[in-house]
C-alpha cells in the first residue's frame, strides 16, 4: 500500500494506492477486483456556503467533499501518475496552483 500525499496551500490531502495482492475497498463503485493497482482518494471543491471550513493559503475556504472515486490500473506507474494528477487537480479546485503542490509517496504496511 502506498500513501500518496499532496501538500499545498498549507494543507494536505492523502490518498491510497492498493498494490497487487492487497485488499482494496469493495464498496459500491469500486473498480473490478482484478485491477492490479487501485487508487482511492477524496474529491473536494469550494462552495459558497455549507461544507467544512478549511484554512488554505491563509484564507478560510468552504469545501464540500464528494464520495471517493476508486480507479483501477494495470501498472504501479499508471496508478502513481494518476494519483499525482488527482491530488494536483483537487488543490487547483480550491485555488492552489497545481505547480505548487508537492507530492510525497510513502510505503505503508496494510496491517497497520
Amino acid at each position: 500500500m502506498l500513501l500518496i500525499r499532496g501538500n499545498g496551500g498549507g494543507t494536505t490531502l492523502t490518498g491510497t494506492v492498493y498494490e497487487r495482492g492487497e485488499n482494496a475497498p469493495s464498496f459500491q463503485g469500486a473498480p473490478d477486483e482484478d485491477a492490479a493497482y487501485v487508487w482511492v482518494c477524496d474529491e473536494f471543491y469550494e462552495v459558497e456556503s455549507g461544507g467544512s471550513t478549511t484554512q488554505i493559503d491563509g484564507r478560510d475556504v468552504q469545501i464540500a467533499f464528494e464520495s471517493p472515486m476508486p480507479r483501477g490500473f494495470d501498472t504501479r506507474e499508471q496508478a502513481i501518475s494518476a494519483a499525482k494528477e488527482h491530488l494536483r487537480t483537487q488543490f487547483a479546485r480550491v485555488g492552489v496552483p497545481a505547480s505548487t503542490v508537492e507530492v510525497e509517496i510513502e510505503k505503508a504496511d496494510p496491517a497497520d
